[in-house]
């Protein structure tokens, strides 16, 4: 994430969006997502085997006081 308070005019610019890509977003928004066979829709059955590759941290709430 950048801090937006510290940067100049041109930077600001610099890292907004043109027009062309904010029309590009807009149309990819409104497209439909479709599954095929390398990318099948998850089932209820596969969404319980699913393991996630970077698990939750355990955090010391007591730590962080």
């Amino acid at each position: 994430m950048v801090n937006t308070n510290n940067l100049t005019k041109s930077q600001m610019e610099e890292l907004a969006f043109t027009k062309e890509q904010l029309e590009e977003l807009e149309r990819a928004r409104n497209m439909p997502i479709t599954f095929d066979e390398d990318c099948p829709e998850t089932t209820p059955e596969r969404a319980v085997k699913f393991r996630r590759v970077n698990p939750p941290r355990k955090h010391n709430n007591s730590q962080l006081a």
